[in-house]
């Protein structure tokens, strides 16, 4: 299912960065500044812009050091307990999520198995365990679960 971003989206994700936003034209950006860990990045979101010949949601992050996108983003969880937003692109049995921090943190997780979101963490290696959880996150938001929210719900 696609997902277009709505101005109480964009308020939402705002809220919980603890960041105002701007709309410049065809993207909405945040810019998240930690001056204790030095830390600083740019979240732009663009919603329903011609991707090739497609159209979709393009979330792009750009830090001092790397800039990362997700192409065709389906949905996103926020959490306001940890302070971030994932966002989540959905390809058959595979998720890749992008987390956004709102102490200027940003996590890529590309590619990974939807089995792996219920199934018993403890059996998975340390180096595979943090996208399973960390992803876990959003299972309820994927089109298997019919259950993604609305506007008006968190």
């Amino acid at each position: 299912m696609k997902k277009v971003f709505s101005k109480t989206d964009i308020e939402r994700i705002a809220k919980v960065l603890g960041v105002d936003y701007k709309y410049k034209g065809n993207n909405y950006r945040f810019v998240i500044k930690n001056t204790d860990s030095k830390r600083h990045l740019a979240l732009e979101i663009y919603p329903d812009i011609p991707i090739g010949e497609k159209t979709g949601n393009l979330i792009s992050v750009y830090t001092t050091s790397s800039h990362l996108q997700l192409h065709f983003c389906t949905g996103y969880v926020v959490s306001e307990m940890l302070g971030e937003v994932t966002f989540i692109g959905e390809c058959g049995e595979r998720l890749s999520g992008l987390a956004v921090e709102s102490e200027g943190g940003c996590s890529l997780y590309a590619n990974v198995d939807t089995k792996l979101l219920s199934g018993d963490f403890t059996q998975l290696g340390p180096e595979v365990m943090l996208s399973g959880i960390s992803l876990s996150l959003a299972e309820h938001i994927l089109p298997e679960n019919d259950n993604i929210p609305d506007d008006d719900e968190e």
